[in-house]
Order: structure tokens, then C-alpha cells, then sequence
């Protein structure tokens, strides 16, 4: 009983972050019809600025680090974003009235990874002072393009099984290209080389930095304006759908923290790195996920899969499953 009101209270006071407070703020003005806008060019940038941080300092603590370590965590990621997809879209199989194209894609992006969630989750750490592994972001693409992947593999696998005269060949080596320049993987990719090769820690200090919170707080701002938004297309989207997307990121979420503890027994893995395993997995991918699902499962419906992640599987990532994850690892590691 003493442990569950711990938790409880470690929650509560996780969502009192100043991260999640933009976010329900964005929300907020979306409810009350305000005006605000902030252009698509700057929500970009926002992005790319955030990326490159994170890339720049996991290539600057891969470059010190012993790789023998990240092996096992790398290999969890390939593990969990494998799986999320397999487990999806079976469960979608199953469900009445859900075209099976439709499944897959809104499981791929499920097993896809979200830059903004990750960003959120690295500042909640920091603000609490939960330690972490700064190469655990970098786990990021081994996660994501495994999961897109195998999505557009599967469907396209399922399209040739089901249509007669169909000669299309999947091209595996074109489906990794397209997500490697996906937005987010390319500035995250970029980051993460400058700081193995390069010596960037001048220019990290002094303008990544700094600048890290104030762009965050940002990015939450316009995904709680979009999330408020995107609410109206669940008209579109089977209940199915918006069960899993609530349902799944918190699901997601507690098998990579299962194995992020293993890692944690066996490697030494950290408190903090656990939890960004958890979020990474809990997360969907709202910037290069979508276009590289279209593109590459063109006939299946962009408001199933779409309308599930942005309108409800976002806001629980970042709402929900980073302050449970944060409580969880409190609770488990004794901090």
C-alpha cells in the first residue's frame, strides 16, 4: 500500500514538470479558440535545434564510452521496436472491421520512436536529477528504422499474398534510405557524428545548451495546440484504434523498462538510461514516421494511423508514460 501512495505521489509530482506545464498550456489555448500560431518553419527548427543537442552529446559520450556497454542496450531497442510491430499488427489482425494495411501501419509507427517525447523525457531527468547514459538517445534509430521497416515489409509481404498478378519487389535497402533522411534521424544522425569525429563541445556549450530548455518549452507549446486540434479526427478513427493508441505506449513502455532493468543487472545500465528506454518505446513517431509510412504503405488510410498517434498516442507518451516511467525508477532503484 506504502509503495502505490509513493508512486502516486512520484507521479503527481513528475506531471508538475515544466515540461508537461507547456504542454497542457498549448492544450489549453487550442480549447479556448485562441489565435496563437507558430509557423511550420520554426517548429523545424525547434526540432532540428533540439537533435542536434542530443545527437552532439551522446556522440561525444559514445566517443569516451565503453562500447562493450552499449551492445546489450542497442540490442534490447532492435528487441522492443521488432516486437511492438509483430505484437500490433497481429492484435490488429484479430479485431473486426480493421483492414489489415490499416494495422500494420499504425503499429509501425507505434514501434517508430518521437524526438519531441524523447526531448521532453531527457529535461524531465535533468530537472530531478535522475543520471543517464548521455549515448542512450543514440539508441533512438535502432529502435525506429527496425520498426518502420518491418512494417512496410510486412504490409507489402500482405499485399502480394492478397492481390492477384501482383510483381511489386520490396525494396528493404530504399525503405532504410528514406527513414536515415527522415528530418529527425538526419539531424539526430548528424549530431551524433559531429560529436564522434568532430570536437564540438565549444559550440555545445555555448549555443546548444543554452538553448535547449527555452526550444523545448516551445515544441510542447505547438504539440499541445496540435494535440488539442488533431482531438476532431477521432470521428475518423475506429475505437479500436484509439484503444491501442492509449493502451499501447503504456504497454510499450513497461517492456523496455523489464529489459532496461535486466540491462541495468547485468551491464550496469543506469536509473536514467531504463526510463528513456521505457519513453523511447512508449513514443510514436510524429515527424519522419508518418511520411515514411505513406510513402511506403500508400493504401492504407493516414487517418487511422496518424489520427491515433498524434491525437492520442503523443499526449500519453508525454503526459502519462514519462511520469510514471520517472516514478516507476524511483520507486525500483531506491532513489
Amino acid at each position: 500500500m506504502q509503495s502505490a501512495l509513493d508512486f502516486l505521489a512520484q507521479f503527481v509530482e513528475q506531471l508538475q514538470s515544466p515540461t508537461l506545464s507547456f504542454l497542457i498550456g498549448g492544450a489549453l489555448l487550442a480549447a479556448l479558440g485562441s489565435k496563437l500560431t507558430i509557423p511550420n518553419p520554426i517548429y523545424q527548427f525547434v526540432v532540428f535545434v533540439l537533435l542536434m543537442k542530443i545527437g552532439m552529446k551522446g556522440g561525444i559520450e559514445i566517443r569516451e564510452a565503453n562500447f562493450i556497454n552499449m551492445i546489450l542496450p542497442i540490442t534490447f531497442s532492435v528487441v522492443v521496436g521488432v516486437t511492438i510491430v509483430m505484437v500490433g499488427q497481429a492484435i490488429f489482425a484479430r479485431l473486426p472491421g480493421i483492414k489489415r494495411e490499416d494495422g500494420i501501419a499504425t503499429a509501425g509507427l507505434f514501434g517508430a520512436v518521437s524526438a519531441s517525447t524523447l526531448a521532453a523525457a531527457i529535461v524531465m531527468l535533468e530537472e530531478h536529477a535522475i543520471t543517464y547514459e548521455a549515448w542512450v538517445p543514440a539508441l533512438y534509430p535502432f529502435m525506429d528504422i527496425p520498426a518502420l521497416v518491418l512494417a512496410i515489409v510486412l504490409a507489402n509481404v500482405h499485399r502480394k499474398k492478397t492481390k492477384e498478378g501482383e510483381t511489386k519487389k520490396v525494396d528493404y535497402w530504399a525503405i532504410v534510405k528514406e527513414s536515415l533522411r527522415g528530418s529527425a534521424l538526419s539531424a539526430m544522425i548528424l549530431g551524433l557524428l559531429l560529436g564522434l569525429l568532430a570536437r564540438p563541445e565549444a559550440v555545445l556549450s555555448s549555443f546548444y545548451e543554452p538553448m535547449f530548455r527555452g526550444m523545448l518549452s516551445m515544441l510542447m507549446l505547438i504539440l499541445g495546440m496540435e494535440a488539442w486540434s488533431r482531438l476532431r479526427e477521432l470521428k475518423e478513427v475506429a475505437h479500436w484504434f484509439a484503444i491501442y493508441a492509449f493502451i499501447g505506449p503504456i504497454v510499450h513502455g513497461l517492456f523496455a523498462f523489464a529489459l532496461g532493468y535486466l540491462a541495468h543487472i547485468w551491464v550496469g545500465f543506469s536509473p536514467g538510461g531504463v526510463v528513456l528506454l521505457a519513453v523511447i518505446a512508449a513514443s510514436n513517431s510524429d515527424i519522419s514516421g508518418p511520411p515514411t509510412i505513406r510513402g511506403g504503405i500508400s493504401w492504407a488510410n493516414p487517418s487511422t494511423y496518424i489520427g491515433a498517434s498524434t491525437s492520442i498516442g503523443t499526449p500519453v507518451a508525454i503526459a502519462v508514460c514519462i511520469p510514471m516511467y520517472a516514478a516507476l525508477a524511483k520507486i525500483v532503484f531506491e532513489m
